[in-house]
């Protein structure tokens, strides 16, 4: 790996990335030493073996109805990002910059505002954007800071918006573990994202990585373009095959796509007429079954949409094998019962109590999320770990605990930076290695932890603490 000619922040970068690449395992095998490290904790401070393998085994399944509901997050967001006519959109949306520069900073925004309404659309649609720049050669755009500018969604604000694991599962008590529900109650949007601290802290993130965006851009003459990296032609969803037998022929007709979209419009419609907006979007069925009946009626034809859903699957492996190790995490800390009957999560929340205030708080619990994070890339799933303690903690020392949640989501966003787990994805799309982005989207990281930080400290002054409701 040469880095004669990059600083010496990209360096450290590149070579970071090129470690992790080679050192760093399966991120299955962080959340299997999770179960391993807690289970050993629990025994530790006196619980039974008994009572230690029932909370991992009861606690195993729990998830199951948030593990699919984040499962088809994913298939949601690629179904509607890999639709013909979005395609197509792409195509226009890439006729828009006049610059190498401006291009990189147009696909950071695009990407960015997507990632509030899906970070599993946010991640596919930005590559095809960018492959779909790359073909423009006046515009000379580094295909390295391109490719870095689309995963921006996903490294900055995407737990900010309607995606976001810990809010939607904070919104549905049919989806949390019991022992959290005790200790949290409900939280609808209205107390995580939709406050509007949250949105002055997620214009701050934005603002603040295009400005890097572009003081990072290399200029014309120093940029590699996609031809350099051997990407020559823009990203092609895979085109309809021919109809080869007379059985075939509803797959390929639009009538049953037409019918069951009618059946699904008629749905969504009679929720959020009788619901409150906020209320309706909240819920994670919801906001599901809205991406698949837009992704099929976008689809047109069955057989395209089914296709869709088949390249998309490989990509919820992580989660469908993942979540079931954080339910057993979760029950251990919460219900493993130690020395005292106190429990590990009890125990961390004290930890916390001892270290913060109500006022360090959101920066103290942001720094360790942070770092954690890096370690076990979960894209959400680590609130069901951490939750129990930290959210103890933040009803000891009375912090908002909506804020609570939301200094989570700002602090998940941060490894995702350096972190190569979630961009595969993406660099799937660009055909590139972690290691060609990773200098660009490390500058992003130098800038984002003082930024976050800060404001999750100065915003939270603003809150005041508002007690658990239980639904």
């Amino acid at each position: 790996m040469n880095t004669t000619n990059e600083g010496l922040m990209a360096r450290m970068a590149l070579r970071s990335a090129a470690w992790s690449e080679r050192w760093f395992p399966d991120a299955w095998v962080f959340a299997a030493l999770g179960v391993a490290i807690v289970a050993v904790a629990a025994l530790g401070f006196g619980s039974t073996p008994v009572a230690t393998v029932n909370a991992f085994g009861d606690g195993f399944w729990s998830l199951i109805p948030f593990t699919m509901q984040m499962a088809f997050v994913v298939i949601g967001g690629y179904v509607v990002a890999t639709a013909p006519v979005v395609a197509r959109f792409i195509d226009l949306l890439a006729r828009v910059p006049k610059s190498g520069r401006g291009a990189i900073c147009y696909v950071a925004l695009v990407s960015m505002l997507a990632s509030l309404l899906s970070w599993g659309f946010s991640l596919v649609f930005g590559g095809l954007l960018v492959r779909a720049l790359a073909r423009r050669e006046e515009l000379r755009m580094d295909y390295r800071a391109a490719g870095a500018a689309a995963y921006l969604g996903l490294g900055a604000v995407w737990a900010m918006g309607l995606s976001s694991s810990a809010a939607q599962l904070q919104a549905n008590p049919a989806s949390m573990p019991p022992g959290l529900l005790a200790i949290t109650g409900v939280l609808p949007f209205t107390s995580t994202i939709f406050l509007w601290q949250s949105f002055v802290l997620t214009a701050c993130l934005i603002a603040a990585s295009l400005v890097v965006c572009w003081l990072t851009a290399p200029s014309e003459r120093n940029a590699r373009t996609a031809r350099d990296f051997g990407v020559t032609e823009a990203a092609a969803v895979p085109a309809l095959p021919p109809r080869t037998r007379p059985g075939e022929w509803l797959e390929y007709s639009p009538l049953l796509a037409v019918l069951i979209g009618l059946l699904g419009l008629g749905w969504l419609g009679h929720e959020f007429a009788t619901k409150n907006a906020v209320t309706a979007i909240a819920n994670l069925n919801t906001y599901n079954f809205l991406f698949l009946t837009v992704g099929l009626l976008l689809h047109w034809r069955p057989r395209s949409f089914l296709d869709a859903v088949a390249r998309a699957v490989p990509s919820t492996a992580g989660v469908l094998i993942q979540f079931p190790l954080y339910g057993g995490i979760a029950a251990l800390l919460t219900h493993a019962q130690g020395a005292g009957g106190v429990t590990l999560a009890h125990r961390l929340s004290q930890l916390f109590v001892h270290v913060a205030s109500t006022d360090s708080f959101p920066a103290v619990m942001g720094a360790y999320s942070a770092i954690l994070g890096f370690f076990v890339p979960s894209g959400g799933g680590k609130w069901l770990v951490e939750a129990p303690y930290v959210m103890q903690a933040a009803n000891d020392l009375h912090v908002h605990l909506g804020w609570a949640v939301q200094v989570y989501n700002a602090a998940e966003a941060l490894p995702n930076l350096i972190n190569p787990f979630w961009m595969l994805p993406l660099l799937g799309v660009l055909g590139l290695k972690a290691r060609d982005v990773v200098g660009y989207t490390f500058m992003q990281l130098l800038v984002h932890v003082p930024l976050v930080l800060g404001l999750l400290w100065l915003l939270g002054l603003t809150l005041a603490y508002v007690p658990p409701v239980m639904p």
